[in-house]
């Protein structure tokens, strides 16, 4: 996989909105954070714009990521927010001038539409929070998140689980690159040019606000589609206020997962705290990690 160049006091990253529409009042926060790591802030032209819930019709949010990706003086783009629209984006995008100078790109949930897409074209991605969450971490996740863009090698260890997650992990050690991210929107990807391939890879799930029988369903999804039988390991994070029905599942959404992946033989861990939780520690997509799992857990990035 190609590595995007690390980033340096100097440098410039450029904040667009590829989905859900944000004002200049919750980005001026993000902007101070960077600013204060000596980094430039660029802003996308359409970047306040508006047309109901999205940050300005599809082509002009598909204009502000095209300049991005094409802006040689631009060293990583960050994604504003979330929500739902980048899917709607993505075929009006040409990636080729990014791909011969890559640069870092940096979200998560509905942004896993373009880690999906650019893990086909072989470089790495910074699944991390947004502009819109990064004034909510905590200084630790914070300082974790700017190691992450300034190259300091990232390693998660953990002794302390939730017992209830923690009876439900399989332990072993995994090596393989790390690919993944929201399972609603893997789940929406299938059988489309940006659907994941995981064999013999880590693949990492999280997902917010669905019903426990949808979760299952995605589940059953990539279970059928030979998604879960060839991974090298799987991490679960965040799968958080999760809904049911009148008639209960019966089961919560990690004891779904756990019931998906069975009959395999790899390392499962649940409960890392990345996703849609308060701190959402930083993952490279693409790139190789050892995951170990026994009564702790250690996750780490291969330099």
């Amino acid at each position: 996989m190609i590595r995007p160049p690390y980033l340096k006091p100097g440098d410039s990253v450029m904040i667009v909105s590829s989905a859900r529409k944000v004002s200049k009042a919750e980005i001026k926060p993000t902007a101070d954070i960077l600013e204060s790591w000596g980094l430039q802030v660029k802003y996308g032209k359409n970047l306040y714009k508006s047309q109901n819930q999205f940050s300005g019709t599809d082509e002009e949010r598909a204009a502000d990521l095209q300049s991005a990706l094409n802006n040689k003086n631009v060293q990583a783009i960050l994604f504003a927010r979330g929500g739902y629209g980048t899917v709607r984006i993505l075929d009006k995008v040409d990636f080729k001038r990014f791909v011969k100078n890559p640069k870092w790109l940096i979200g998560y949930s509905d942004i896993t539409v373009i880690h999906s897409h650019v893990h086909q074209l072989g470089i790495e991605t910074l699944h991390a929070p947004m502009a819109f969450n990064l004034p909510k971490l905590s200084p630790n996740c914070l300082s974790v998140f700017k190691d992450a863009l300034f190259g300091q090698s990232l390693r998660y260890t953990s002794s302390k689980q939730q017992p209830s997650l923690e009876k439900l992990n399989r332990q072993g050690t995994a090596k393989g690159e790390l690919v993944g991210g929201n399972l609603s929107i893997l789940y929406s990807l299938g059988g489309t040019p940006t659907d994941l391939k995981t064999d013999g890879k880590i693949l990492f799930l999280e997902d917010l606000d669905e019903y426990l029988y949808h979760i299952d369903r995605m589940m059953m999804n990539l279970k059928r589609s030979g998604k879960l039988a060839n991974l090298a390991g799987l991490i679960v994070g965040g799968m958080n206020d999760m809904k049911d029905n009148e008639i209960p599942f019966g089961k919560n959404a990690e004891e779904i997962i756990h019931d998906a992946v069975s009959e395999y033989n790899y390392p499962v861990l649940y409960g890392f705290p990345a996703g849609h939780i308060p701190n959402n520690y930083p993952l490279i997509f693409g790139r190789e990690a050892t995951l170990k799992v026994t009564d702790k857990m250690e996750l780490k990035f291969h330099s």
